[in-house]
């Protein structure tokens, strides 16, 4: 009798466990080198499948030296090129012609491996895949109804997430400490339970994790080298809710029903975001809606009726060219989070599919405000027009989002006119902030029915005028604002000639660039207790103690660019020595650049040359 075992059968053991029980006593096992070859692939990552596999080969050449069966390795080793392919079943039809070829019958613990032997007429012996202990959660023990993620973790004590969303602890579950042999059982025996189980899937296999969708359970496998240890995080909602388990229920219902619409769920991780996403989910689906998700990993929990589309080929891009395809009427976006997912969710959105986005963020304003510089400022409204945030599980704000061409608050000059996107609380009907460029800056205004004696305009005026007469003075400058529309600039008098310039013609400039009227005085005219804010080169006061991220611009023909790793898309500061230069939108490509020629670029290339500190703070 002649056996050809593939890899599963190997693995699990299936080989040595007939021969114990006599089924496969005086046989020829074949052992295939494709199969030595993926089980050496997977004992070099680390993978206990590629060292169990190895152990049972072992064992076979205990008995082929016993007498008891015959051992032979036969065939080739595949290709770099089939070991990729490995997946799409490459090394399966090596295998499958190997038993062609020695009349052999065919072992296997792979379902699809067994269908396609008996379609090519191959004698199939198709045995279930091992599972250690019964097809139950290995780790189940540990969750209660009010545990919404397990935490493990070889060498410490198991931990957990527990509690109501309003009031949720994490705390240790058990005094004994898991060891290594027990998580590395755990986690084979949910990897193992995940392939066999129809309520299951790997979701992602890389080497060092592994992400299982198992039932209503998402399960995160880390192993060395990833992790400094094998650990596991397991995730599951702990509340299922209905739109009319939310505050403002009947009219977010009307929004829905109304028209397609682009919403951005928002909120701090754990707040039930992706909870509320479900609720929403479901409502439109039973209204006659067809909605589908986009997900990675795909663990919204809702109803059969709507599709679960995870990345295809790992690019969400992808994935949104087939739903346009389909062209449902609701997409739900689980994550919405990179440039290139905001990029995504905008194009499906301008392409009339209704969205509905997952953004976490700390305020509600905040999750708009990452659309800021990856999408055009003027088609956010047409992207987003509804903001709501969720905290402790609960609907806690919810804004309107629209654009109006006006002067934005706290200016008054008409020819200050701009497109404004106003951000109006659902609730009260009030706008509580305004976005719009200023002085070819991004800015976001939050709006008071108070006065304060220094709004945000008001420091965005003083800065931008600051720049300008910096540009051309040489010593220190102080601004202050006298009105909606008037400032006071206070330099040394040496430099009043070269602020006004000839005719006062530089100053008019300067003033139509701004619209606001500037009176130009020295500083022994500024009156005794006048407040300001400093400029200059800090050659009175204190020198102020930089801050923030240290960059290194470079300069080029054209531009002075400033690399950034972080804060894309964000509107930053850029200081010299902890002192304001300017103001600038982080590009989408990770970096700012400045036009060489200009004031800016001019006070950034002094600064660079007084080898003075350059840094980048959040604005």
């Amino acid at each position: 009798m002649n056996v050809v075992p593939d890899t599963s059968a190997v693995i699990d053991g299936r080989v040595s466990e007939r021969i114990a029980d006599g089924t496969y006593e005086g046989a020829r096992i074949l052992v295939p080198e494709a199969v030595v070859g993926e089980l050496e692939s997977q004992a070099n990552a680390g993978y206990d499948s590629g060292w169990d596999g190895l152990s049972e080969l072992q064992r076979l050449t205990s008995h082929a030296e016993d007498g008891t069966i015959e051992v032979e390795y036969v065939g080739r080793r595949p290709r770099a090129d089939e070991q990729e392919g490995a997946g799409e079943g490459d090394i399966d039809a090596l295998i499958r012609d190997l038993a062609v070829e020695h009349d052999a019958t065919l072992l296997t613990s792979d379902v699809v491996q067994s269908e396609v032997g008996k379609a090519k007429g191959l004698a199939v012996e198709y045995v279930e895949p091992r599972i250690r202990g019964d097809e139950e959660l290995p780790i189940i023990d540990f969750f209660t109804d009010e545990t919404m993620s397990v935490h493990l973790k070889a060498g410490t004590k198991p931990k957990a997430k527990r509690g109501a969303l309003s009031d949720m602890h994490y705390e240790t579950i058990d005094d004994e400490v898991s060891t290594d042999e027990q998580m590395a059982d755990w986690a084979d025996g949910i990897e193992t339970l995940a392939r066999k189980s129809r309520e299951g899937f790997i979701e992602l296999s890389e080497p060092g994790m592994k992400i299982v969708q198992y039932r209503d359970y998402r399960i995160a496998i880390a192993r060395p080298p990833f992790a400094d240890g094998i650990e596991i995080t397991a995730v599951r909602p702990i509340a299922k809710t209905t739109l009319d388990d939310y505050e403002f229920a009947d009219e977010l219902r009307d929004r829905f029903l109304e028209r397609q619409r682009g919403v951005l769920i928002s909120g701090a991780p754990g707040a039930g975001k992706s909870t509320f996403a479900q609720s929403v989910a479901e409502f439109l689906n039973n209204n006659d809606y067809a909605v589908k998700t986009m997900e990675k990993p795909r663990d919204l929990q809702v109803g059969p009726e709507i599709t679960q589309y995870t990345a295809l080929g790992g690019d969400m891009e992808k994935t949104a060219d087939s739903l346009l395809l389909v062209r449902p009427d609701y997409t739900i976006y689980d994550e919405v989070r990179k440039t290139k997912d905001f990029g995504v969710f905008a194009d499906m959105r301008l392409a009339g599919v209704g969205m509905v986005g997952v953004v976490h963020a700390t305020r509600a304003i905040d999750a708009l405000q990452r659309l800021v510089g990856r999408v055009e400022l003027g088609m956010i409204p047409q992207v987003v027009d509804t903001v709501v945030y969720i905290e402790a599980g609960e609907v806690h704000t919810v804004y309107d989002v629209g654009t109006e061409v006006k002067v934005p608050s706290g200016l008054t000059a008409e020819d200050l006119a701009r497109p404004v996107i106003q951000v109006t609380n659902f609730a009260t009907g009030r706008p509580e902030y305004e976005i719009y460029t200023f002085n070819r800056q991004v800015v976001t205004v939050p709006l008071t029915d108070e006065e304060p004696d220094d709004t945000g305009v008001d420091r965005i005026a003083k800065k931008e005028i600051e720049r300008e007469i910096k540009s051309v003075a040489r010593g220190h400058v102080e601004v202050e604002l006298q009105g909606q529309n008037t400032a006071v600039v206070y330099v040394d008098e040496n430099d009043i000639s070269y602020v006004i310039g000839k005719g006062g013609g530089r100053i008019t400039e300067i003033e139509n660039r701004l619209g606001i009227d500037i009176d130009v005085r020295t500083h022994t005219e500024k009156p005794a207790g006048s407040g300001g804010v400093a400029g200059g080169d800090g050659a009175t006061g204190n020198a102020v103690e930089p801050q923030g991220q240290i960059v290194q611009p470079e300069i080029t023909s054209r531009h002075v660019v400033i690399r950034m790793d972080d804060h894309v898309g964000e509107t930053v500061e850029v200081r010299a020595d902890g002192e304001y230069l300017f103001t600038a939108t982080v590009s989408r490509g990770g970096d700012i650049q400045v036009s060489r020629g200009s004031a800016i670029a001019e006070e950034l290339e002094d600064a660079i040359d007084r080898k003075r500190q350059i840094t980048v703070v959040p604005a």
